[in-house]
């Protein structure tokens, strides 16, 4: 798996941290000052990149955590199955690898889904999710 350490402290909204075992995209993030004979807390919440679901962490602002390299290519639609859901054939444009992928909802994925049209898609912790159509 290609993932980076990071402090908890230096996160920003935004970035990719694994909760769990699922790449989540932070979306806030409260700091606690330190207590009398404690540490400052980093309170994160955050969205995961392939299910949705809502997680939330608290850690010592100087823990380590684990944040998933994002690898964005692009791709071509060679073909759309009828079958339900549909089933698009794609081509890495630098690659030229061929490999295939359900289509994906309306509301996760940014433009039209048409054969021969560009698609930008991203590959995390060797999973891959389509993103906007280019």
């Amino acid at each position: 798996m290609s993932m980076k350490i990071m402090d908890a402290g230096s996160l920003k909204i935004g970035r990719y941290i694994l909760i769990d075992e699922e790449p989540c995209r932070i979306v806030s993030i409260e700091k606690s000052k330190s207590g009398k004979h404690g540490h400052a807390k980093v309170r994160i919440v955050a969205i995961g990149l392939f299910d949705g679901v809502k997680r939330s962490i608290v850690l010592p602002s100087d823990a380590k955590v684990q944040s998933p390299i994002i690898d964005k290519r692009v791709a071509q639609i060679n073909y759309i199955t009828d079958a339900t859901p549909p089933i698009l054939g794609l081509m890495d444009m630098e690659s030229f690898e061929n490999f295939e992928m359900p289509a994906p909802d309306e509301e996760s994925f940014e433009g039209s889904i048409e054969q021969g049209a560009q698609v930008e898609y991203w590959i995390v912790m060797e999973r891959r999710k389509l993103i906007r159509s280019r």
